[in-house]
């Protein structure tokens, strides 16, 4: 085999072996600190305070107990 021929095979495999390492797709990943009794404690002070809306309030904290 001759030296074109044995870097193309190399660079097909390296190619093969890299295209298999993703997921073809977009992959997220959630990540919480704190319990959800604090985000909903957190959600009971904005709207206390005025920041939201009943509305608003009402629609986050079923987001938050849907989770």
């Amino acid at each position: 085999m001759n030296s074109a021929a044995k870097t193309l095979m190399v660079l097909a495999l390296a190619g093969m072996t890299l295209s298999a390492c993703g997921n073809g797709g977009n992959t997220t990943n959630e990540v919480s600190t704190q319990t959800l009794g604090q985000e909903l404690a957190d959600l009971e002070r904005a709207y206390a305070g005025g920041l939201l809306t009943e509305k608003e309030y009402n629609e986050q904290r079923k987001k938050l107990l849907k989770k």
